[in-house]
């Protein structure tokens, strides 16, 4: 057997917090397992690793060069993926421009807006002021819009607006930086809504897909937050997840979901990613009209990833096992996680306070 290392490859992620960077930590050690590597800490540019270098980085790695400069050639070499340009790891590429005079990075590919635009919800991507004001202008009337940056985590720094004034507020906050080389989302608000996460991880020898739904949680501030997602995870690829007793708007989610993923692969040369994660909304909009649609992709350790690690964890171990419950679960203030949870955080975060992290993985009984 080849034998190597696990490394954390840290970028320039904004606003990464310590209970994500130990969360990571603890994804990169059982990765480290899962693979019979050692794990090796940080990554070190001077050191002379002994075999195979497998990178568990930050955010999605950005240049098909910089990425083989590490020595990262495809989806085995990483937990995550690979991304020609920077703004095809945002939000951004989920929606089109506004018009065909509308401003956009090198490398943007209308392509990829008009084939998946089935598969979204409306909405557009701007990168300029100009942009944004039009953009809105033709989504008024069709009720609340929601703001979104690019590159935004979790929620963090969406807003819901209504009114001309109200957009304005928005803009003035963003930096002219950020808006020009990533962009910002304005994308039609639902009510009623159920997150799905479909996904698929490969890791050595093993390839798992699922669906779930996201939970929300309150922060310690009293916000609305990422809570968590409750997965169900096959061992083997779609066609498999497909076998399983499932609903039609599960159904709908995991088909727009692999719309966006072909998609990605045709129009975006160079991409690659053995952790593929995305994000669909299904809810009722301000006609009360029933929609469904991806919101992001998500090509980089993510919220549900301690829960896709447990499952290959559990399919490693039983090689009979085909299906299994995996959630990953985050609680803010006092908590104390079930007995047979796996803890991966416990403790004060300096920037959002008293927060607790941790898996349950259970038997799925459906399985057919």
């Amino acid at each position: 057997m080849e034998h190597g290392v696990v490394v954390i490859y840290s970028t320039q992620t904004p606003g990464l917090r310590e209970h994500e960077s130990v969360t990571r930590t603890d994804v990169a050690r059982r990765l480290a397992r899962l693979k019979a590597y050692q794990f090796a800490g940080e990554y070190d540019s001077a050191a002379a690793y002994a075999g195979p270098v497998y990178f568990v980085p930050s955010d999605t790695v950005v240049g098909t060069e910089a990425a083989f400069r590490l020595g990262i050639r495809n989806e085995h070499d990483l937990f995550g993926g690979v991304v020609p340009y920077a703004f095809a790891a945002t939000k951004a590429i989920t929606h089109t421009l506004v018009d065909a005079d509308a401003q956009a990075p090198e490398g943007w590919s209308a392509d990829f807006g008009r084939q998946i635009r089935e598969a979204v919800l409306t909405g557009f991507a701007v990168f300029t002021l100009d942009d944004a004001r039009r953009a809105f202008g033709r989504q008024l009337d069709s009720g609340p819009v929601r703001v979104k940056p690019a590159r935004g985590i979790g929620g963090r720094g969406q807003r819901v607006v209504t009114e001309v004034n109200e957009l304005e507020t928005v803009l003035l906050a963003i930096d002219p930086t950020e808006l020009s080389g990533y962009g910002i989302v304005l994308e039609e608000e639902l009510a009623e809504v159920t997150t799905y996460s479909v996904g698929q991880v490969r890791v050595a020898d093993l390839l798992a897909t699922y669906y779930g739904t996201q939970r929300s949680t309150t922060n310690n501030s009293g916000v609305k937050v990422y809570g968590g997602s409750a997965l169900v995870v096959v061992r083997g690829d779609f066609e498999e997840l497909l076998r399983l007793r499932l609903t039609e708007s599960t159904r709908l989610a995991i088909a727009q979901a692999r719309a966006y993923d072909a998609a990605a692969v045709e129009h975006f040369p160079g991409f690659f990613a053995s952790r593929r994660n995305y994000d669909v909304a299904q809810g009722m909009d301000a006609n009360a009209r029933w929609r469904s649609g991806v919101l992001e992709q998500s090509w980089r350790l993510g919220g549900a990833s301690s829960a896709e690690i447990a499952a290959l964890e559990a399919f490693r171990a039983d090689a009979s096992l085909r299906a299994v419950r995996a959630s990953s679960i985050e609680t803010y203030g006092a908590c104390d996680p079930p007995p047979q949870a796996m803890v991966h955080f416990r403790g004060v975060d300096e920037h959002v306070g008293p927060i607790t992290k941790y898996v349950l993985v259970e038997p799925y009984a459906d399985a057919r």
